[in-house]
């Protein structure tokens, strides 16, 4: 016997990986439902060989559906996922809204896997930040073997963390500057995209950081430990898909580079391409569709006596989302409601 699963805002781009990746992972579906708002009412979405047709989230009765994977904005969230816990679904959600909630888990499968059982206080599980995901997956094993005390990081960050329009908006920047009056000024951001980067990820917070560094912070102290400091730097490029991260960590012990290779080579989620030569490494164009976080240029930091410095790459949109969300599902249904 396998599941009843409902993938909530189909029809976007996280929903739409969502559907891809139960299918890709064969994930035990005994009956799957595709949600959206009204206007997508009847649009079809793919769900491997099968086509669903949407159906009105507004209207929808959780009552007997096992899980609930949430692509939509928190809005949406705050009003839906509520009715779906209560009735019984167990809500994984992709929003920022029950992130830093203490009853409710914030969970990366390959790094505190254990944490789902504590579902159970609001029947919600949360899936966290994207550029937070992917870090943690590569910080995780070596803080098991050196105990980490600081990180730096800078991110590198697609537009398709922004959603469909800002996609549109690199694409047609793009295109516009080689054709004279059909320039396209900034809607999406609050600059121009194309040929540009950003250093703006969400709303400033009174310390001058962002509300995107700000959660780098609180959800790896939430995920890992919360004697980890980390200071974020989050920069938008105009890259279509995939994150990239360049982290420098200080560890309590020293690790030497060719170790943490070793580790990193051996943990789970996590391929190494770490080759000294010109195109010995993973760009996030070579990561669209893939599972893994890649990780390159480990290489020791001589200013401290214990430091690293690695490079992270990853598919936004599967292991910052979709494939984050579908892996908490399956350790849900392995650990706690044991179908399928």
């Amino acid at each position: 016997m396998g599941y009843k699963i409902v993938v909530v805002g189909a029809t976007g781009n996280v929903g739409h990986e969502m559907l891809n990746i139960l299918a890709e992972r064969e994930f035990p579906v005994d009956e799957i439902a595709a949600l959206a708002s009204r206007r997508s009412l009847g649009t079809e979405v793919s769900f491997g060989e099968k086509t669903l047709k949407c159906q009105d989230l507004d209207t929808f009765d959780f009552t007997g559906w096992d899980i609930a994977l949430f692509a939509v904005g928190s809005d949406a969230t705050k009003k839906y996922a509520p009715i779906a816990a209560k009735a019984g679904c167990v809500v994984i959600d992709n929003s920022s809204l029950y992130r830093y909630d203490p009853d409710v888990p914030l969970v990366v499968p390959e790094v505190n896997a254990a944490a789902v059982d504590g579902y159970t206080k609001k029947n919600i599980i949360a899936n966290p930040n994207c550029s937070t995901a992917q870090m943690v997956v590569a910080l995780k094993p070596l803080h098991d073997r050196a105990r980490i005390k600081r990180v730096v990081v800078s991110t590198y960050q697609s537009v398709s963390g922004s959603g469909k329009e800002a996609m549109d908006e690199l694409w047609n920047q793009t295109k516009g500057m080689f054709v004279p009056g059909q320039e396209v000024a900034p809607s999406v951001y609050p600059k121009q995209i194309a040929f540009n980067v950003i250093p703006h990820i969400d709303v400033f917070l009174d310390d001058g950081s962002t509300k995107e560094e700000w959660k780098m912070v609180a959800e790896t102290k939430k995920i890992m430990d919360p004697a980890i400091k980390l200071t974020a730097t989050c920069v938008r490029v105009p890259v279509f898909v995939g994150h990239s991260e360049s982290i420098n960590i200080e560890f309590e012990d020293f690790l030497d580079e060719e170790e943490a290779r070793d580790i990193l080579r051996e943990a789970p989620g996590i391929l190494v391409v770490d080759k000294r030569e010109a195109g010995g490494y993973i760009t996030p164009i070579e990561c669209v569709g893939e599972y893994a976080t890649y990780i390159s240029r480990i290489r020791q930091d001589s200013t401290i006596d214990n430091g690293l410095n690695i490079w992270c790459v990853s598919d936004n949109l599967r292991k910052g989302a979709a494939l984050n969300a579908v892996q908490i599902a399956e350790v849900l249904g392995q650990r706690c409601l044991k179908k399928g």
